[in-house]
């Protein structure tokens, strides 16, 4: 399975995110809003960072900044991991166990389409594993899938 069938299978195809000077507080908003992770960091379109609860937790808790007051561009994590669209899950998953990210922001011939999450990727695995089953019980039942 590839990034881009995920993407295609997921409800909402917006990407979310936020602008260097944004306070962390603006993107925490958007976060607890849209149920998510993670934002994009976008400068006249262009990705600039990655914005988790991760960075806020230790570049902002931890060091104690308050979030209404401070800028995304000094917690965001500016040294983004893409992938492209026709990647294949297993080298995501191991992208991200390597270093220990939960998001890849997704670009196809080097434009940003979207971002997945460890949780998109296990959900489209066991979808894939639930359907093989399936196939497997219908062979050796000699039932018709």
């Amino acid at each position: 399975m590839q990034v881009h069938q995920i993407l295609s299978g997921k409800e909402i195809d917006t990407i979310w995110s936020v602008a260097p000077d944004d306070t962390v507080f603006e993107a925490l908003e958007i976060m607890e809003q849209k149920n998510i992770g993670a934002v994009l960091v976008l400068e006249a379109g262009e990705l600039v960072g990655i914005f988790s609860e991760r960075d806020y937790a230790r570049k902002g808790i931890l060091r104690g900044r308050a979030s209404r007051d401070t800028l995304i561009k000094d917690v965001m994590t500016s040294k983004v991991i893409t992938v492209e669209t026709e990647q294949k899950l297993q080298e995501c998953m191991e992208i991200m166990s390597e270093r220990h990210i939960r998001h890849l922001p997704v670009t196809k011939a080097g434009k940003l389409v979207g971002i997945i999450s460890i949780n998109d990727i296990v959900n489209a695995i066991i979808r894939e594993q639930r359907v093989h089953i399936k196939s497997l019980e219908s062979y050796i039942s000699g039932s018709p899938y």
